[in-house]
């Protein structure tokens, strides 16, 4: 089964819990969900999200790619957002069980806006009883 949801970001660089909203596209039985992000300013990953952990990871991201001269003939400006999707990635292969994800005790899934706010379409894909 394939398809396409979008999430809204509301800010220029925020992480977006969407750990339910995945879980509600996923009908019964048990198998694998791929996720793929069809876009090169944001990622997916999963995070633990006590308070201000969403904070902690953006000002983490902030300093792990240095402030260059960019050469991105686009929009040099966001050249930074290009290469954090690039390091953290698009895509997430879970399994799932009885119509969830199964996740580790605090893991949450997130989009990771890097460039925002825009709208962001991901594409689920379940694979069934592999």
């Amino acid at each position: 089964m394939n398809k396409i949801i979008t999430i809204e970001t509301t800010n220029q660089r925020e992480i977006v819990d969407i750990t339910d909203t995945i879980n509600h596209e996923i009908i019964g039985g048990e198998g694998l969900c791929h996720l793929f992000l069809l876009h090169t300013t944001a990622a997916l990953t999963t995070a633990d999200l006590d308070p201000g952990t969403d904070l902690d990871i953006l000002d983490a991201f902030s300093r792990m790619v240095p402030k260059l001269k960019y050469r991105h003939p686009h929009d040099p400006g966001h050249a930074w957002s290009h290469i954090m999707s690039s390091l953290v990635g698009t895509s997430l292969l879970l399994p799932y069980q009885g119509g969830a994800l199964i996740l580790g005790t605090w893991q949450r899934l997130v989009l990771i806006e890097l460039d925002g706010p825009k709208e962001r379409q991901i594409i689920i894909t379940t694979f069934r009883g592999i």
